[in-house]
């Protein structure tokens, strides 16, 4: 499949409505500051300038997905409101997904300092554990990130995948 059909296919399944202009597609992605909760630009802020994708919280039992996502199939918004709220059940703590500046998605983890029931060891383990069980979600969201955000070419990050 080349990118361009790549691209195509993408846009049919996708996207709401065409946006043929980078104009079209930042306006798409714009967010009005005031619809943001405030755990929302906590998040945020922790990120220290990367991107959540999604984070769940053990102490408020909440989960928050970054609507500038909102265009993500909801299969796979399901699916990552599940990794991240079972993780929170079975480990504690705050539990988020981060993409790089790069694209490349992070994995992250933290809990209060007062938290005597939070495990660091399970915490750890549960990471691994859904990097490797969820590799191909990761690296596919990985591609959505830097061919929609980033605007990178996707004949270029193919022919990186070939390369390797």
């Amino acid at each position: 499949m080349s990118a361009k059909d790549f691209e195509e296919q993408y846009n049919k399944e996708f996207r709401d409505k065409d946006l043929t202009t980078e104009e079209d597609l930042k306006e798409e992605l714009k967010i009005d500051e005031m619809q943001k909760t405030n755990k929302a630009r906590v998040f945020e802020q922790a990120a220290g300038g990367r991107v959540v994708l999604c984070g769940a919280n053990a102490y408020e039992q909440k989960y928050y997905f970054n609507p500038v996502f909102k265009q993500i199939p909801e299969s796979i918004k399901k699916e990552l409101n599940i990794i991240s709220v079972l993780f929170t059940q079975e480990a504690g703590g705050i539990f988020t997904i981060v993409f790089e500046e790069d694209g490349a998605i992070s994995i992250e983890t933290n809990a209060d300092e007062e938290d005597i029931t939070y495990d660091e060891i399970t915490a750890g383990l549960l990471v691994s554990e859904v990097r490797r069980k969820r590799q191909d979600l990761f690296e596919a969201l990985g591609l959505y990130y830097r061919i929609y955000v980033l605007h990178e070419n996707p004949a270029d990050i193919l022919g990186e995948d070939d390369a390797e």
